[in-house]
């Protein structure tokens, strides 16, 4: 890959990078330091990596950093950073966009991963599978549990509402 074609995946990509990261961290600062990180691992593997596989290369490069970040501030977490009004308990609930929000944030790491890709972003089971590691099937797994716990977690609310 030249830098040219390394120009233009930046600017055909980036913007769907950025959205699959913020979509999963919730912090803008923290996804363009994914994104920032995927492009310059490119560009240090630019002469290894075929342009016509640059998408998977960079979807698979900010999953795996995404991963890493969510571990590492899973270990820097403090009670300085605990929220304490997401931890009280509220009686009715306004916008089920937000309601929403909250039940994907409850699913564990890889559903979560899975099952944003495939509804929020549209990639397909095969382009999950490539950009995660893990096999069609796998994804196919997570995908259903995670949107059998949406339902299910919904469907909890909406009788309490």
């Amino acid at each position: 890959m030249d830098v040219k074609e390394f120009n233009q995946s930046v600017d055909l990509y980036s913007d769907a990078i950025y959205r699959f990261v913020v979509k999963n961290l919730k912090d803008s600062e923290k996804a363009r330091d994914v994104v920032q990180d995927c492009f310059e691992k490119l560009w240090k593997r630019h002469t290894e990596v075929n342009y016509q596989k640059v998408k998977s290369y960079l979807f698979t490069s900010a999953y795996h950093t995404l991963i890493d970040q969510i571990r590492r501030d899973k270990k820097l977490a403090s009670m300085d950073q605990v929220d304490v009004q997401a931890m009280s308990y509220e009686t009715g609930y306004s916008d089920l966009n937000e309601l929403l929000h909250k039940a994907v944030s409850q699913l564990p790491e890889s559903q979560r991963m899975v099952v944003m890709m495939r509804d929020y972003e549209g990639y397909s089971y095969q382009e999950i599978s490539e950009i995660t590691g893990l096999s069609e099937a796998q994804v196919k797994v997570y995908i259903f549990r995670a949107r059998v716990y949406l339902k299910n977690y919904i469907g909890q609310i909406e009788s309490v509402i």
